[in-house]
């Protein structure tokens, strides 16, 4: 840990400047960033529906239309490039989200040797995010294969994105070691040929430095995150960011930040867990006691490192608008990992919440008039299928604003990550269901209960 600086009361004495800041980036997003999020959506979509294999077909637009709100979480670090360079960022940040997403999917489709398959089909997220490297054979170990070359199109985008940001150069080895962690997650995460996630458990540790303090989960909840990755390619175009600012952007997004949101997803996922007979990240922890202990030290330390970088404040309230999220939707929540964790997240966030949270609570009225009135939701998005009338409140908390009927799918929380869709792999008993920022499900063996 590097400092025990009181948070709370720094961030009060900072109010009206956070407030200030919240009104801007919500203002900006929805203005300059969320159309061409839209756009580039619907563009991916149009190549989506010309995938020749019907089953990579559905995978591809699972991956656009159910788990749009990862799209939408990933352009909130848009807000954070000049305006000269915000086109070309949304692109890069939604293209390389939809193509993680893309990945998710596809490894989770039942495989005879899921390492392997992982690791070929995620050699497509290195490709992308290493200009010049050429294409392999991402296919070559999974049951479907032909996609008119939609994958290798999502690996293009990114690679010529990534290629004309101003400042390449600075964050080049921190990207490559982001997207290995991810790699390696979504690798060992659906574990070996023997069904053994032992290896999971091994490399988590060997991620784990023992100047954090955190336990192997922590850390392997953070490298499971695409937000390190992100908050680099943003950070890319900011053509004053200097050398010394890479490694603090590195370190606090991983682990800690990373960490965080990976721990509050399976803290949202926990009532579903349980009732499915399956662990989450959140249960490694010996109890909803020590569960609470250890994410308020990740938050505060998480806040720490982000209100510590260049334009930390606005770091601070995407942090802030996470965390605000994943509090509202465990807060009807039976589990007690979340009646003692949400207080002690709001604690270390202080006022840095409470525009979110309260945005957020309109948001949840809305759903519940949208619910009990539909002929009000079609009156916005006519077109719109029903299952789909909550969808109609954006999932980015840092703005609350009618959606367009053309942007009315189904999407999934705020999450970078994707979530995989229950049943769509075989349950297997007395096993861990680790979803990394709102990620796929894992299923490494019962965690140890050490320290």
């Amino acid at each position: 840990m590097r400092n025990s600086i009181p948070v709370v009361p720094a961030i009060h004495k900072g109010g009206l400047c956070f407030a200030a800041d919240f009104a801007f980036a919500a203002r900006r997003y929805w203005l300059a960033v969320f159309p061409r999020v839209a756009r580039e959506v619907g563009r991916r979509r149009a190549l989506a529906l010309r995938i020749p294999d019907p089953t990579l077909r559905h995978l591809a637009l699972q991956a656009l239309d159910r788990k749009r709100g990862n799209l939408d979480g990933a352009a909130v670090f848009a807000t954070l490039v000049p305006r000269r360079s915000r086109a070309l960022v949304v692109r890069a940040l939604v293209t390389c989200q939809a193509t993680c997403d893309y990945l998710d999917l596809l490894s989770e489709q039942p495989n005879h040797d899921p390492v392997a398959n992982g690791y070929r089909l995620h050699d497509a997220l290195i490709v992308a995010s290493t200009p010049g490297r050429p294409h392999s054979d991402y296919y070559s170990r999974h049951a479907h294969r032909q996609d008119g070359g939609y994958l290798r199109g999502l690996v293009d985008s990114v690679q010529e994105d990534i290629a004309s940001l101003p400042q390449l150069a600075l964050i080049a080895e921190p990207m490559r070691r982001a997207v290995e962690r991810i790699a390696a997650y979504q690798t060992f995460n659906h574990g070996d040929t023997s069904g053994s996630y032992e290896p999971f458990k091994r490399w988590a540790r060997s991620e784990t430095r023992p100047a954090t303090g955190l336990r192997w989960w922590e850390t392997g909840a953070g490298a499971g995150s695409t937000l390190t990755l992100l908050a680099l390619i943003a950070a890319a175009a900011d053509p004053s960011m200097s050398p010394a600012d890479v490694p603090a952007l590195e370190n606090a997004y991983f682990p800690w930040i990373g960490a965080l949101h990976s721990l509050l997803d399976s803290l949202v996922d926990h009532d579903e867990d349980l009732a499915s007979g399956e662990r989450g990240l959140i249960d490694c922890y010996v109890s909803a006691a020590d569960a609470a202990t250890r994410m308020r030290t990740i938050a505060r330390e998480a806040l720490l490192r982000a209100l510590g970088l260049p334009g930390g404040r606005h770091h601070a309230l995407i942090l802030a608008a996470m965390s605000s999220f994943y509090i509202c939707e465990i807060h009807r929540s039976s589990s007690p990992h979340a009646r003692l964790v949400a207080p002690v997240i709001l604690d270390a966030f202080g006022c840095l919440m409470r525009p979110t949270m309260a945005v957020l609570g309109v948001r949840r009225s809305m759903r519940r008039v949208f619910a009990q009135r539909p002929e009000r939701a079609r009156l916005i998005a006519p077109e719109t299928h029903p299952d789909f009338l909550e969808s109609q409140v954006p999932d980015f908390p840092l703005v609350i604003a009618r959606a367009r009927a053309h942007d009315s799918l189904g999407h999934e929380p705020m999450p970078i990550r994707s979530r995989a869709p229950k049943g769509g792999r075989p349950a297997r008993p007395q096993t861990l269901s680790t979803r990394a920022v709102g990620g796929p499900v894992v299923h490494p063996r019962p965690a140890s209960t050490e320290h």
